[in-house]
């Protein structure tokens, strides 16, 4: 299987499925298309009809977009777990899935996914606490339920975490305040070995999208610790 992506650095919906995959243990190569570069888009072409990334590529299968990544290689690899067991956590786990998918606009605007650097907290409009309020919600009721002493949403990690792993970023590197419960989540995040090996990578990378900082006051560089 071969996995096409976008800077570790910035892209989201392209760790989304790697953290996944990665997780269950699953073999993959992988291919990354720095974004915001002249042929950025002609290269991404060649992967991908939606022009977007990320993409996997399995024989003469091609599947696009996060949550329709997991999706396909739950159906075939079934003995993989990638969502957790029993009807009811399996059917929560998708819901909130794909309220991550199709939501969150005011925090995914203002909070840009960026593993190397720590801001100072943005303005915090009324739609942007709104949405933070919510994924501490989220987070609590779904620990509360079916998490059973374990450290992620369903004790152990499943593709709701690969899901909602950015969000852990983006409060995380907005400074954004959160509750105790809420910051030991993104601790555990920080801590799993497919995040680990994500943000490594990530941090090593060449290229810089000025883009994705603009408006924001950096507290600390984390690639210039590694320089």
């Amino acid at each position: 299987m071969h996995l096409v992506i976008a800077n570790k650095l910035y892209s989201s919906w392209s760790m989304r499925p790697w953290l996944a995959m990665r997780a269950v243990g699953l073999d993959f190569t992988e291919t990354v298309i720095p974004l915001r570069m002249p042929d950025t888009a002609e290269r991404i072409r060649q992967y991908s009809p939606s022009g977007k990334v990320p993409v996997l590529i399995d024989g003469d299968v091609k599947v696009w977009e996060s949550l329709a990544i997991i999706s396909y290689l739950s159906d075939v690899h079934p003995e993989c777990r990638f969502w957790p067991e029993g009807k009811v956590a399996r059917a929560h786990a998708k819901s909130i899935a794909m309220e991550m998918h199709g939501g969150f606009q005011a925090l995914r605007q203002s909070c840009p996914m960026n593993l190397g650097k720590r801001f100072q907290a943005p303005a915090m409009s009324d739609d942007l606490k709104a949405n933070v309020a919510r994924v501490e919600e989220i987070w609590r009721e779904t620990r509360g339920k079916f998490a059973a002493g374990g450290a992620y949403l369903f004790g152990e990690f499943t593709a709701a975490d690969a899901m909602y792993a950015p969000v852990a970023t983006r409060l995380a590197a907005y400074s954004i305040p959160v509750a105790a419960d809420t910051r030991a989540y993104i601790d555990a995040i920080y801590a799993h070995p497919a995040f680990v090996a994500w943000r490594t990578a990530a941090l090593v990378e060449p290229w810089t999208v000025a883009a994705y900082e603009e408006g924001h006051v950096v507290i600390e560089d984390f690639r210039s610790a590694k320089t």
